[in-house]
C-alpha cells in the first residue's frame, strides 16, 4: 500500500515516509490508496484492545513484521492505561459511552499519541534517517500534552508545542507547562488555535526553512492528526467498541451502529469513517460541534465558510474553524480527485470559503450544541444518570438527544467520549451549581470530587505539586523564528 497526497498522488510515499514526513511536500495530507477490509467481525470476539488493534495496523503498514508490530503494541497500551481493558465502554440511558480517557493524560489523544512515538522510531529506522526528528505540534488542548507525554524523553527526538494562550482550560495548560524532558518545548502564542494549525503548516511547507533545518541535522514531523501515524491507531477503539456490543449482546453480527463524535479538526471522526470504509457497520456519523460550529453548517449547507469569528467555549479542543481532515474527506467523496481537492484548498486559503455541493454527504449528520446546552447536558445527566462527563462528551451527547428527537432513530449509538471531566473542573462545577468564587482551580477539583464522588485522577491531582518549567510566549507571526532559536539554526527570508 502506498499513501498519496490528497494533492497530487504522485507525491505518493510508504508509510514510513509518511509517518515520518507527516504532511506531503505539496502541502496536501497522506491518505491510504486503499483501505484494508475487515470482513470477519465474529473471530474478534475474543480479542483483546492490542490484539484488536494488530488486526487494524497490521493492513496499514504493510512489510512490518508481526513481532516488531506486537510489541509497539504492547509498548504503547500495556502499562500507560490506568483500565485493563485500555477503553471502558459505559451504558447510560439509552447510549454507550466510549470512555477514551485513561491513559496518562486523561484525553482521548493518548489512545493514538501513546503509539505513534514508536511507530515513528520505527519509521525513521526503515528509511535509515540519521537527522534528528523535531516533532512540531499546534494544540487545541489535549493533543499538546499527550504529544510530549509521548515524546518526552526519546532519543534523537525533539518536541515543539505551540498552544494558544487564552484558549485551553487552566489543566490543560498546566499540564503542558510542567512537561518534564530537555527535549520538550513548550509555547503559548497571542492568537487562537487556527493561528497555531496555520504557523506549523506554513513551517512545514516553507522549503527554505526546511532546508536550512537539515544543514542543521534536523528532519520535520508532526504529531497533530495530519499525520497519518495520529490518525490510523484511532480507527482501532470504534472497531473494539462495535466488539464489546456483540459481546454483550446490545448488537447481534452486521447490524449497524450509529457513531457520535465531538470534533473540531475532524480527525476522530474521520477515523470512524475509515472504520467504515473498512467494513465497521455503521448506519450514521454523527458530527458533534460547538458554538464554532463551521462543520454543522458544512454538512447541512456543503459550504465550508471560515469566515466568522472563532468563540472561546467551555469545550476548547473544539474552539476551531479551520479543520484540517475534512481535506480528506473531500479527497476520498470525490472519487480521490486530487485536483478537486486543490481548487477547494485554494478557496479556502484566498477567499475563506468553498462550496462542494456535488458531494453526497447522506452518511454524515451534523449538530451543535450552545454553552446554555453544555451546562444543562452535564446537569442533567449527572442527576438522572449519576455519569459525569466534561463538556466536549456533553456537547455530543446533546446533538445526539437532537439528533434522535429529529429522526425517530433508536439505533444503537456509541459516544466518543474526549476527556476526563476535571481537565474541565471549572466548567462542570458550574453546571453541577457549585460555588466556586474566590477559590483556585484545584480547590475546585476538590469540591467537586466532593460533590459527585467521583475521583480525580492522579495525572491531574499531582499536577499542583508540580514545577511550572516552560514560561516561553511568542507573536502568532513569530513562530518560525521561535523553532529557530530552539534549534539554533538559520533563518530564510520571509
Amino acid at each position: 500500500m502506498n499513501y498519496n497526497s490528497t494533492r497530487n498522488k504522485k507525491n505518493a510515499a510508504n508509510w514510513s515516509r509518511a509517518i515520518v514526513e507527516g504532511i506531503a511536500g505539496d502541502g496536501g495530507l497522506f491518505v491510504p490508496e486503499t483501505f484494508p477490509e475487515i470482513s470477519d467481525l465474529e473471530s474478534m470476539a475474543d480479542m483483546s484492545y492490542g490484539d484488536i488493534a494488530y488486526e487494524i495496523l497490521n493492513g496499514f503498514l504493510p512489510g512490518l513484521e508481526e513481532m516488531p508490530l506486537r510489541s509497539i503494541i504492547d509498548q504503547a497500551y500495556n502499562y500507560k492505561f490506568s483500565k485493563n481493558e485500555i477503553v471502558p465502554l459505559e451504558e447510560v440511558g439509552d447510549v454507550h459511552i466510549l470512555e477514551l480517557f485513561y491513559g496518562p493524560t486523561s484525553a482521548f489523544k493518548d489512545m493514538a499519541l501513546s503509539i505513534l512515538p514508536y511507530l515513528l522510531k520505527t519509521a525513521m529506522e526503515k528509511e535509515n534517517i540519521k537527522e534528528k526528528l523535531v516533532v512540531l505540534t499546534a494544540t487545541s488542548g489535549d493533543t499538546g500534552k499527550a504529544a510530549l507525554e509521548g515524546f518526552a524523553h526519546k532519543e534523537r527526538i525533539k518536541i515543539i508545542v505551540f498552544y494558544p494562550e487564552k484558549g485551553v482550560s487552566e489543566i490543560q495548560r498546566r499540564q503542558m507547562i510542567t512537561q518534564e524532558g530537555e527535549n520538550t518545548f513548550v509555547i503559548g502564542i497571542e492568537g487562537n488555535f487556527d493561528d497555531a494549525q496555520r504557523g506549523v503548516k506554513y513551517i512545514f511547507n516553507h522549503k527554505g526553512f526546511k532546508e536550512e533545518l537539515l544543514k542543521g541535522g534536523y528532519r520535520l514531523s508532526s504529531a497533530n492528526s495530519i499525520n497519518i501515524g495520529r490518525l490510523i491507531p484511532q480507527i482501532v477503539y470504534y472497531f473494539y467498541s462495535y466488539i464489546k456490543l456483540l459481546k454483550e449482546g446490545k448488537t447481534t453480527l452486521g447490524q449497524k451502529i450509529n457513531i457520535v463524535v465531538p470534533t473540531g479538526n475532524f480527525g476522530n471522526i474521520l477515523a470512524a469513517y475509515y472504520g467504515k470504509r473498512m467494513g465497521l457497520p455503521v448506519n450514521k456519523l454523527i458530527c458533534a460541534s460547538n458554538e464554532n460550529n463551521v462543520l454543522y453548517d458544512f454538512i447541512n449547507t456543503k459550504v465550508y465558510d471560515s469566515r466568522r469569528e472563532l468563540k472561546l467555549t467551555s469545550s476548547p479542543s473544539m474552539d476551531i474553524l479551520v479543520s484540517s481532515n475534512l481535506e480528506r474527506l473531500l479527497y476520498h467523496l470525490s472519487g480521490d480527485n486530487c485536483e478537486y481537492v486543490k481548487e477547494k484548498m485554494e478557496d479556502l486559503h484566498t477567499k475563506g470559503y468553498y462550496s462542494a455541493e456535488d458531494l453526497d454527504m447522506e452518511e454524515f449528520y451534523g449538530g451543535y450544541s450552545t454553552e446554555k446546552e453544555v451546562l444543562r447536558t452535564i446537569e442533567k445527566v449527572f442527576n438522572e444518570e449519576y455519569y459525569l462527563m466534561d463538556p466536549h462528551t456533553a456537547v455530543a451527547y446533546n446533538v445526539y438527544r437532537k439528533y434522535k428527537e429529529e429522526t425517530g432513530d433508536d439505533t444503537v449509538t456509541v459516544i466518543a467520549s474526549t476527556a476526563n471531566p476535571y481537565k474541565f473542573g471549572s466548567t462542570v462545577a458550574a453546571a453541577l451549581g457549585l460555588d466556586t468564587k474566590d477559590i483556585d482551580e484545584f480547590q475546585t477539583l476538590e469540591l467537586l470530587e466532593g460533590r459527585t464522588k467521583v475521583a480525580i485522577p492522579n495525572p491531574i491531582n499531582e499536577l499542583k505539586s508540580k514545577d511550572i518549567l516552560h514560561k516561553s510566549l511568542c507573536k502568532k507571526d513569530e513562530m518560525k523564528s521561535t523553532v529557530a532559536r530552539i534549534l539554533q539554526v538559520g533563518e530564510q527570508n520571509g
